[in-house]
């Protein structure tokens, strides 16, 4: 139970000595202190014992949640300071940990009790990465709780995470990017005009600017200057014409554009229906969001991510097919333009800029990928440059009297 009056200690001024003194907060919600004036513990203890008692008895009556009641005013008090997919998976969190240690007062939630969801989701085949993920995002909410001043403590604060090995960075070699985007041109040019996602554009735009998908599928003509070859990242208000969508980290950016992308952004500009805002939302499909979903009210801000395409991943997973490559995502392409940045020379702090991330943690992980297939490359190199001829010219000295005794010894 939530703690409403603390004993501290306050030494003198020229700290030979001290006095206690008590905090809580009166019926007004106003934070007092008063001094008891004296260093008796015990009296101490039984003075903060009497406040205490005060207060449960009506002049502040601390507040009661289940957690379930918890989450949804806790959620309900962040509003849109984070996205509503982020505030869903974070509910779905909290679901599961509810399902663990039951729906109980949230002041009475214990180290234990997050101790018992890890235990639970690790025996669930939860990977640690996702297992850190979720207690993350719980210690978030209780943390939020602490800043409102609802909690003392964040009971989950010295939660001891999985240990796990980060994943290497996944990219495209330059050969299987060639192929990807062969093999895309292929599967839009075997499909009637109109009626399928250019996505030959759609992959080339992702390796040019490193592109979310999310911000990819949200970008409009309107953001994209042709004359300048570059391509604002920029949020969505909701109008008539366009859903809300926010940017994920940052507010806005500024990416170059190839001479080349330029001119299939015209030619496929030019094929679109007047007035049509999105890029590669396709008219048949923006009519149906617009009349059957967003005038009926059945879209979602989550919609704007997961709904633009439909079966985007099986889509995107047969052009791979047509490729030859097994495996990968089309998060996989801007992983590959943030590294290709790195390995051209543009700095972590530039690179973090365009790729719209947050802090110089995640933009470290491309660049630390990049420097060791630096290694790699330098190494080959060394290899062709001496061709294996010093190596098989090369011999070993014979050894000295004394160190051939030395050996036998």
């Amino acid at each position: 139970m939530k703690q409403l009056v603390r004993l501290r200690m306050r030494p003198s001024r020229d700290g030979r000595s001290f006095a206690y003194f008590i905090d809580y907060k009166d019926e007004d919600g106003k934070r007092k202190r008063v001094s008891l004036g004296h260093t008796d513990r015990q009296k101490a203890k039984r003075q903060q014992a009497q406040k205490e008692r005060e207060l449960r008895m009506g002049i502040v009556e601390p507040q009661t949640l289940r957690l379930s009641d918890f989450v949804r005013d806790s959620l309900a008090k962040t509003g849109d300071q984070i996205r509503e997919s982020t505030r869903e998976e974070y509910a779905s969190t909290m679901r599961g940990f509810i399902r663990v240690v039951g729906d109980k007062d949230f002041q009475r939630v214990s180290l234990q009790d997050g101790e018992r969801f890890r235990q639970a989701c690790l025996d669930e085949g939860n990977c640690p990465a996702t297992v850190v993920k979720k207690l993350k995002e719980i210690k978030g909410i209780f943390q939020a709780a602490v800043r409102r001043r609802q909690l003392d403590e964040n009971p989950l604060a010295h939660i001891q995470m999985p240990k796990y090995s980060a994943k290497e960075v996944s990219i495209f070699t330059e050969a299987e990017y060639d192929r990807i985007v062969r093999a895309a041109q292929d599967f839009v040019s075997q499909r009637k005009d109109g009626t399928v996602v250019r996505w030959d554009l759609l992959v080339l735009m992702a390796l040019c600017t490193g592109m979310r998908r999310g911000e990819l599928l949200n970008c409009t003509w309107s953001d994209i200057d042709l004359a300048a070859q570059t391509l604002a990242v920029s949020p969505k208000d909701d109008t008539k014409e366009t859903w809300p969508w926010l940017i994920k980290d940052c507010d806005r950016r500024t990416l170059p554009l190839t001479e080349e992308v330029v001119q299939m952004l015209i030619d496929h500009q030019s094929r679109q229906p007047e007035r049509h805002p999105y890029v590669f939302v396709l008219p048949a499909r923006y009519g149906h969001i617009q009349e059957e979903l967003r005038a009926k009210g059945r879209w979602r801000y989550s919609d704007s991510r997961q709904k633009l395409i439909p079966k985007f991943n099986v889509a995107f997973g047969r052009i791979l097919g047509r490729a030859g490559i097994e495996h990968g995502t089309f998060h996989d392409l801007r992983r590959t333009a943030i590294s290709n940045w790195l390995a051209k020379g543009l700095s972590e702090f530039e690179v973090m800029k365009l790729a719209g991330h947050s802090n110089f943690s995640t933009t470290h992980r491309f660049y630390l990928r990049v420097r060791n297939d630096m290694i790699d490359r330098a190494r080959k190199a060394s290899i062709r440059a001496t061709n294996g001829d010093l190596a098989r010219i090369w011999h070993a000295p014979p050894l000295r009297s004394d160190m051939q005794e030395c050996w036998r010894l």
